[in-house]
Order: structure tokens, then C-alpha cells, then sequence
């Protein structure tokens, strides 16, 4: 009985089974039985809803044979996968798939060559296989390790390493066109999987005998003279194949390996090998992401150098950047100045398109490499690129901006400050002295008063990274009405003590430049918009009670210039002020959460939305908004009125008596600075002395304007004004603070010493030469020698 049960056991196994068993001969060295593998694929084909219960029976078997290392059977089996892969294309061979690559995998973990090679061989059949549908679950992270491991193979035996890297190379090449080409496989591009991928492949081609060959656009050959396989050409041209898929938006990942490669292996001296790298890396991408990868390649260069440099390593790094920075300048100028005068136009233009490029390369070489110091370093290198920007009326010893002109120096100027928008995005500072120091801040506050509405937007930029260490910009989204400021939750801490006598001390400096800029007749939208940020970020980060007040009056002013109109501003200025003061008292109200004067703030913006909606930020600076001819003053409901807001703010807190006292600017020479007039620049102060043509008296001419004329005639109520502007002074001295009164004393006493410097550089000239010659040094004339007792000296001068 037992036999006759054995006896019926074999026709009751599942005929999938009998089919997969029938394939393996008794002996391995027969090979595969080709007539039960054409049984086995016409039934894989015809029930393909068996395909998975035979790959995980075929799995087994493999298992157990690697185990027993009966590699013959192991080879039967894994050809019978490989014909059932190219056979079979429905939906059922995904599960099928997944037996297979286990299969693979298993074999590539083996310590045999041969196995290795097997399971290499047969998963490029597989990769070179098109699939009907995307798999949303396969991935191959396991094979792009152990692939790029075998790579680096140090087998004993130089044929069978050899074997072993052109299996890694090969396999790695299915792994590219398996996944480079399916959307849902974009995690390839990914830096864990090319940071193996690329130092893999170039690792190989360093042992090219041929560097001159390598980097030549055609495609080399794999096979060598002997017959064998070529590791290097074999991972060049993989490389290549990897390149010329790659997106713009993968470039970064691709080409970053190959830097760090270079770098850890010292191949940058001698660098025919980098040199070659990057020939390749030109030839196969896309023509249009060329100079995406020169940029990369400056900045990648320098974040790997940024993270070991220290001390004046650095500073020499961005002496040398500027310096081509200023090189680039002049050729662009150049072939600007020689465009009128060439016949090839189009080419003239295309070379200042590449000089553009280059500079903004430079530019975010640099900003890049500042981004990767630590903030101490940083500092040190915003004090040293603020030194090399050119402010006009200061030594600015390394870019001569009487060579390059007005133009050059515009350029100048805006790289250098777009690079320290770069280099200070992301700095923190636990002090604003220390981020500030007086040295940055005043020539930054210099280029802020320039009229040009480019460069005081880029300042006011560079004022916001310092600043807003708590990066609430982005809450801010522009110019506008917030209606509910505390839904923005915005991140603050309490002043320091330290930030508390920063403003102190340059509260004033800050404000008067606010103030000014505001008025600019260039200003457009965005100008505003930095302005109110500017304010915004200035409450949040650095105000307390005494700050709040200095800024309402600060607004006050603002609103006062601008119905004023002293200075005949565009109208389009004028109430993009009144907008902008709408705004921010908007948003300070809110934002110290006072209820009375969010009332009184509330009141006024719902009245302009009525009567004078071009009064608000939605309205004025839409496209084609209406303007008024002119703004009545006596409107009063429409403005905000300062006696309101001090009875709104009175109480404990605040110093609401101060705001009775208007704000003015303080005068300081840098107007002079940045070549912008002051009120002293009315009167024409010349003094010119000449030894051959002195006259006999001096010709004393005072400038006659309609003002002086009306003054003239009219002298009623002269004692009226007299004291009433001597009850302001007195007024201003018991009640403004100490600070401010300080700032407006010593502003006078520098005005009074540039003055004084600039009727000393007017009358004193340097010693004449004793030749007698005339002779032309840096733009001036020096006369001949003529000895001081012969000289004539006009009557008033002799005393």
C-alpha cells in the first residue's frame, strides 16, 4: 500500500512544477532541455496567471543549488529566466519580475566570480527589456551598491578583477537605462545614488592608458587589442550614456560627484585626468545646460574649499574672484565702447552676453562660498567686499573707478552688492552692532542715497538679511493692509540690551535714510515695498517702546513731506508715501497690539477706502490707477493726525510728549558722498589762483535767486519768525533725547569740517615744479613755479 501511494504521488503535482522540474537534465553538463523549455514557455504564455508561482519555484531551486553549489543547475535555471523574461509581456510578469531579481540579487552576493558575473549578465537582459507598464513599487537600490562595489573590485587575479569591473560597469549601465528614462525611477538622480554611480565609473577610467583620447566626442572602443573587454572605455562611454540623459534639473547631482572624486583623489595636479573628465562632461550633456555646468563647477569648487579655509586664505580667495570680477568689466565696457565703430554687431553683443555670464558666475561664486563660512568668517568677508564697493568721495584703492566711468562703476557696484545679498542670506547675529559695525554700515548707507532706484533696492536687501534673524520677511508678502497681523505668527524675542543701545546710538542714522529714500523721484513699486519691509522688520527684531515712538514720528514726517511738497515730487510719489505710512501704522498698531490706536489706525484706512482709496497700497500701485492733481491738506480725516495718536498711546509705556516734536532728518556730508546736492551746495564757494593771470582785485560775486530778491523786499513779520523759530529750538533741546540732539550737533561740526577741506583743496595746490614747466597729473594742472614774495594775492587775502 505505502508503494501504491508513492506511486500516485508524482501525476498530482501541480504541472507547473513537472514542467520547471522536466527542464534539468540528470546531468548539468547536458544543458537546458530545449523541448521542455518550449513546453514550459507555451504554458507560461497561455496561463500567464502562473508566471509568479513559477518564478518563486525557480527561485527555490537556485536557492538550494547556490547553497549545495551545484552551479551547473544554477546556470540552467537562470537561462530558463531569461527566455520566460523575453517571452512573456503581460500584466502577470511583474510578480514574476520580483522572483527574478531576487534570483539576481542572490547571485551577485555570492563570493564567485562566475555567479557574479551570471547575475549581471542576465539582469542587463532584463534592463534592456521595454515594459508595458511602470512599476510604482521597484526599486534598485541593492543593485546600484553591489554593482558600484564590484567596480571597485581587488581581486587577486587581474583577468578575473578585471571580469568583475566590467560586470559592475555593465550592470550599472542597465541600472541607468532601467530608470533614466521612467519618471517614477527619478530617485536615481537622487546624491545617495550618485555619489556611488559617478566615482564608480570615473574610477575605472583613470586606468585609460590613452588620456587624450578620453574627452574626444566620439565614442571609444570597449573591446581592447587582445579581445577582452575594456574596463575604462567600457565606463566612459556609460558615463557618457548617464550624462547625455541627464535634465537640467539633475545636472547639479551629476556633475557634483565629480568634483568631490577629484578633490579626494588629488587628481587636480597633474590635471590631464580632470582636464579629460570635463571634456567628456562638455561633449554629452545637452548644448543648453553648458553653462549651467561651469557654474556649478565654480561653485561647487569653491563650497569644498570654503569648508577648510581659514584666516587670510579666504580673503585672498574673494581678492582674486574680484579681480576677474573687475577684469570682465573692463572687457564688456571695452567692447561696448568699440560697438559703434565694428561692423559685426551681432558678434559684439554676443561677446557682452558672455561677459555677463561670467560675471554672474563670479557673483554666485562668491556668494557661495561666503554661504559656507562659518559667521564669524562671514562677517569678515561682508566688512572686506563692503571695502571694495566704490562710494564716490571715498579711497576705493583696488577698482579705479575713474577708468571704467559712471557706467563701470554702476556695474561694479551692483555685482559687489548682489554678492552681498548671497554672502548675508542666512546670517544670524546675536548683536546688531556686531553685524553692523559703523565701517559697514556708513558706506552702505552712502550707496542708499545714490539716485538709482537699483542700487537702494539691492541696499535695502542686504539690510533685511542682517536684520530679520527670525526670517519673517516671507510672512510679509509686499506692501500691503495685513488685516490680521497676529495670524501671521510672526517669530520674536525680546530685545537685547545690546540691539537697545544699537539704536541708540544708530537709530537716527537709520531713520534719516528711511526718510530719504522715500522721496526719491525713481522710486517704483518694489522700491516701496522694501521700504515697508524694511520698517517691518525693523518693529519686530528692534523695537522697544522708545523705537515705537521714534518710528510713528518718523511716519509722521513721511506724511508731512508729502503733503508739503517742498521739493515738487511726482504725485505718484507722494501718495506712494501716504501708502506706504498706511501701511506700516497699520501693521505697528497691530503688532504691539494697542486697541485704541488700531482703532484710530483702522478709522482713517476705512475713510481713504471711501474718499481717497489712492492713498492705499492695493490702489496706488496698481497699473493704472488714477492719481489726484493734488492733495488737500485741510482734508483732515484722511490722514493721520499726531495729537490723535499721542491720545491713544497715552498711559504707562510710552513717552507720548515726544510726539509733539516733529522729526527732522539729520544733516550729514553724505550727500556728498553720493554725489547728491545739499542745501550748502547753493552757494558757488571758487577760489582759483593763477600766477600768469592773477587779477589786480578780486571779484566777488554772490548768486542772486528769487528767493534772495523776495527776502529783500519783504521783510514784515521777520521777529515773528525769528522767535517762533527760537521757540523750536529751545523746545527741541528740553524734549528730544540726548541721542538725537547729540547726532544733529555733530552732523553740523562735520559739515563745518567738510567745508572747511574742500576751500583748503580749492586754495591750496601742490608745490610747483622747479622747472617752471605746466605739467598735467591726474586730471589737474600744475602752473609754473613762481616764488611766494612775488606773488599777488588779492586785498582780502592780506591781513
Amino acid at each position: 500500500m505505502p508503494a501504491g501511494v508513492c506511486g500516485c504521488c508524482g501525476p498530482l503535482r501541480p504541472r507547473y512544477k513537472r514542467l520547471v522540474d522536466n527542464i534539468f537534465p540528470e546531468d548539468p553538463k547536458d544543458g537546458l532541455s530545449k523541448s521542455d523549455m518550449e513546453k514550459l514557455t507555451f504554458y507560461a504564455v497561455s496561463a500567464p496567471e502562473k508566471l509568479d508561482r513559477i518564478g518563486e519555484y525557480l527561485a527555490e531551486k537556485l536557492s538550494r543549488d547556490v547553497v549545495r553549489h551545484r552551479y551547473g543547475y544554477v546556470v540552467i535555471a537562470m537561462e530558463a529566466l531569461d527566455q520566460l523574461l523575453m517571452a512573456c509581456h503581460s500584466q502577470s510578469i511583474k510578480p514574476f519580475v520580483e522572483s527574478f531579481l531576487r534570483m539576481v540579487a542572490k547571485l551577485l552576493e555570492s563570493r564567485e566570480p562566475d555567479l557574479q558575473v551570471l547575475g549581471t549578465n542576465s539582469f542587463v537582459k532584463f534592463a534592456n527589456i521595454e515594459e508595458d507598464t511602470p512599476s510604482y513599487h521597484r526599486r534598485y537600490d541593492f543593485f546600484v551598491s553591489q554593482f558600484s562595489a564590484m567596480c571597485h573590485s581587488t581581486h587577486e587575479d587581474p583577468e578575473t578583477r578585471t571580469r568583475i569591473r566590467v560586470a559592475g560597469i555593465k550592470g550599472l549601465q542597465g541600472v541607468v537605462r532601467k530608470t533614466v528614462n521612467d519618471e517614477l525611477q527619478a530617485i536615481i538622480w537622487e546624491p545617495q545614488h550618485m555619489d556611488k554611480l559617478i566615482p564608480s565609473m570615473l574610477f575605472n577610467m583613470q586606468d585609460s592608458e590613452d588620456l587624450d583620447r578620453a574627452g574626444h566626442p566620439s565614442t571609444p572602443s570597449v573591446v581592447g587589442q587582445d579581445g577582452e573587454e575594456n574596463p575604462a572605455a567600457l565606463a566612459e562611454n556609460c558615463f557618457r550614456e548617464l550624462l547625455g540623459r541627464a535634465a537640467y534639473g539633475n545636472m547639479n547631482n551629476a556633475v557634483r560627484p565629480v568634483l568631490v572624486h577629484l578633490d579626494n583623489h588629488g587628481l587636480w595636479d597633474p590635471n590631464e585626468f580632470a582636464v579629460s573628465c570635463f571634456r567628456i562632461i562638455m561633449y554629452s550633456i545637452q548644448a543648453q545646460h553648458s553653462h549651467h555646468v561651469i557654474q556649478q563647477v565654480l561653485l561647487e569648487t569653491v563650497a569644498i574649499a570654503a569648508k577648510g579655509s581659514v584666516g587670510p586664505t579666504v580673503l585672498e580667495v574673494f581678492n582674486t574672484l574680484l579681480k576677474h570680477l573687475r577684469m570682465s568689466v573692463d572687457l564688456e565696457l571695452g567692447e561696448s565702447s568699440r560697438r559703434n565703430s565694428s561692423s559685426s554687431v551681432s558678434s559684439v553683443r554676443g561677446k557682452e552676453s558672455d561677459e555677463r555670464i561670467v560675471q554672474n558666475a563670479i557673483i554666485q561664486t562668491i556668494g557661495f562660498f561666503g554661504g559656507n563660512l562659518p559667521d564669524y568668517q562671514r562677517a569678515e568677508v561682508m566688512m572686506f567686499i563692503m571695502g571694495k564697493v566704490p562710494v564716490y568721495g571715498t579711497p576705493c584703492h583696488t577698482l579705479d573707478t575713474v577708468k571704467i566711468g559712471h557706467q563701470g562703476t554702476k556695474r561694479i557696484q551692483t555685482m559687489l552688492l548682489s554678492s552681498l545679498i548671497m554672502v548675508t542670506s542666512g546670517f544670524k547675529s546675536k548683536s546688531m552692532a556686531a553685524a553692523l559695525p559703523p565701517s559697514f554700515l556708513d558706506p552702505l548707507f552712502s550707496i542708499s542715497l545714490m539716485e538709482d532706484s537699483e542700487l537702494r533696492q539691492l541696499v535695502l536687501e542686504i539690510l533685511h538679511n542682517i536684520i530679520d534673524r527670525h526670517d519673517n520677511r516671507a510672512k510679509l508678502r509686499g506692501i500691503r493692509i495685513i488685516p490680521n497681523v497676529s495670524a501671521l505668527k510672526f517669530k520674536r524675542e525680546k530685545i537685547s540690551k545690546q540691539d537697545i543701545t544699537f539704536m541708540k546710538k544708530h537709530g537716527q542714522q537709520l531713520y534719516r535714510h528711511i526718510y530719504l529714500g522715500c522721496k526719491e523721484e525713481d522710486n517704483v513699486h518694489k522700491n516701496f515695498e522694501l521700504l515697508f519691509t524694511t520698517l517691518a522688520i525693523l518693529t519686530i527684531e528692534l523695537a522697544n517702546e522708545e523705537v515705537v515712538i521714534d518710528l510713528i514720528r518718523l511716519s509722521m514726517a513721511l506724511q508731512e513731506m508729502a503733503l508739503a511738497n517742498e521739493e515738487n515730487m511726482p504725485m505718484f510719489i507722494r501718495c506712494g508715501i501716504m501708502a506706504l505710512v498706511a501701511a506700516y501704522l497699520n501693521f505697528l498698531s497691530k503688532m504691539i497690539a494697542h486697541l485704541p490706536l488700531c482703532q484710530h489706525v483702522s478709522k482713517v484706512i476705512e475713510l481713504r477706502n471711501l474718499d481717497a482709496p489712492y492713498l492705499l497700497p492695493e490702489h496706488v500701485f496698481r497699473d493704472k490707477c488714477q492719481l489726484p492733481e493734488s492733495l488737500d491738506k485741510n482734508d483732515r480725516q484722511v490722514y493721520f493726525q499726531a495729537s490723535d495718536m499721542a491720545e491713544c498711546l497715552a498711559g504707562p509705556g510710552y513717552n507720548v510728549e515726544r510726539l509733539s516734536i516733529p522729526y527732522v532728518p539729520q544733516v550729514t556730508d553724505e550727500d556728498r558722498l553720493s554725489r547728491r546736492k545739499s542745501f550748502v551746495d547753493t552757494i558757488s564757494l571758487q577760489v582759483d589762483i593763477m600766477s600768469n593771470s592773477l587779477p589786480d582785485k578780486s571779484l566777488l560775486a554772490e548768486e542772486i535767486t528769487f528767493e534772495t530778491l523776495k527776502k529783500a523786499i519783504d521783510t514784515t513779520g521777520l521777529e515773528e519768525q525769528e522767535r517762533e523759530k527760537r521757540r523750536q529750538v529751545m523746545e527741541k533741546f528740553q524734549k528730544a533725547p540726548f541721542e538725537e540732539i547729540a547726532a544733529h550737533c555733530e552732523s553740523k561740526a562735520n559739515m563745518l569740517h567738510d567745508r572747511l577741506a574742500q576751500i583748503f583743496e580749492l586754495t591750496i595746490r601742490p608745490p610747483p615744479s622747479p622747472s617752471g614747466v605746466v605739467s598735467i597729473s591726474t586730471g589737474h594742472t600744475q602752473h609754473p613755479s613762481v616764488p611766494v614774495y612775488e606773488m599777488k594775492f588779492p586785498d582780502l587775502c592780506v591781513y
